[in-house]
């Protein structure tokens, strides 16, 4: 996978060499891409107890080993970070201003995800340095990430990864930030939607399409928390932008729970992935329950990529004295994950509820 740059190709030298020709490799017929839920590193808990060293660092790479040939199988991985990472050594800091072990983002990749989407309601929760240091992370670890910005350029530059030669956009917004304002003069550092107004992510999501994306995904961030059904808002944005010629998928996050699949207009909305990595302190709500969701994109006779098959794989979050594990459903748990999956009639339209 790599990052487009969009730069221009480098003159060819002068001389008499002789000319080579070369023939690229086809591009694949079919691409298959797997998104999971939010990402958020709550301190003091069994987590960051089980994660750490005895030098004082972290290693979250357990975490993931269950699941790790699920995420790296697909051919682009996506996750949500909703936390900006602190520098390394800390001070952290968890709920309800976030600043979290570095470490994280090397767990990330070891597992195989490629790309993660950086715009949330916890985004500025570490100010505009804490925001850099987090895209500095994800690029040492060669993550590619939208939805918050350096600088007023790379706002305004297509985020798109070569996939075996299918270009794939990302989008990226959240509905707030938690009454943080936007930095005075960088106001431009985080993507921000007023939902059910989508006209920005529409905007970022036309400019991928013309700088050359075979697919556009947008993930967005919103709206209640601890609620198995989206908002009216959430439906309505959703709708705009699958409306839209220029987004192909949309990816929810922020309620910490699972919420349905829909398949509107013939593409696919996942309301919610629920939590893939946290530890919430609210009882009574079904937060270490998880989804995976995996869409296979296919070439049609017309150029363009379609979703061919939507799967969704329902995973917890296990918690033990010992630290956090994301491991496949169990029976009880993937039934209820299941009954959530299929509310808005995703089952009846293709989704299938499989156990990896």
């Amino acid at each position: 996978m790599v990052l487009a740059t969009g730069c221009s190709a480098e003159p060819a030298p002068e001389g008499d060499a002789p000319a080579t020709t070369t023939t690229a490799p086809p591009a694949p017929e079919s691409v298959t891409l797997l998104a999971t839920g939010d990402v958020l590193v709550h301190q003091d808990r069994a987590l960051t107890a089980g994660a750490r060293q005895p030098d004082g660092s972290y290693d979250f790479s357990d975490v993931f080993t269950s699941v790790a040939g699920l995420i790296g199988g697909a051919d682009l991985a996506i996750c949500h970070l909703e936390t900006p990472v602190a520098a390394a050594g800390g001070p952290f800091r968890g709920y309800p201003s976030f600043a979290v072990q570095p470490e994280i983002v090397d767990a990330l990749d070891a597992a195989g995800y490629d790309l993660c989407s950086t715009a949330s309601n916890h985004s500025l929760d570490d100010g505009f340095d804490g925001l850099t240091r987090t895209l500095d992370a994800l690029d040492a670890a060669g993550i590619a990430h939208s939805g918050t910005y350096r600088s007023e350029p790379a706002s305004r530059e297509p985020v798109i990864v070569d996939v075996g030669g299918v270009r794939i956009g990302h989008v990226a917004a959240t509905f707030g930030l938690n009454g943080v304002p936007l930095p005075a003069g960088r106001e431009w550092a985080v993507d921000v939607a007023a939902v059910p107004d989508v006209d920005g992510m529409l905007a970022a999501a036309a400019r991928a399409r013309a700088a050359g994306a075979d697919v556009v995904v947008a993930s967005l961030h919103c709206c209640r928390e601890y609620e198995n059904d989206p908002t009216d808002a959430q439906v309505a944005a959703a709708r705009t932008l699958l409306a839209s010629p220029d987004v192909d998928l949309v990816l929810g996050h922020h309620a910490h729970v699972v919420q349905p699949l829909e398949r509107i207009g013939g593409e696919w909305v996942a309301y919610g992935l629920g939590n893939h990595l946290a530890e919430h302190s609210t009882r009574g709500y079904p937060t270490e329950d998880s989804v995976a969701a995996r869409f296979t994109f296919t070439r049609g006779a017309d150029g363009r990529f379609t979703v061919s098959g939507a799967e969704a794989v329902p995973l917890r979050i296990e918690i033990g004295d010992d630290g956090v594990r994301i491991v496949p459903a169990d029976p009880e748990s993937f039934a209820r994950i299941s009954a959530v999956l299929g509310r808005r009639g995703a089952v009846d339209a293709g989704l299938e509820v499989v156990p990896e």
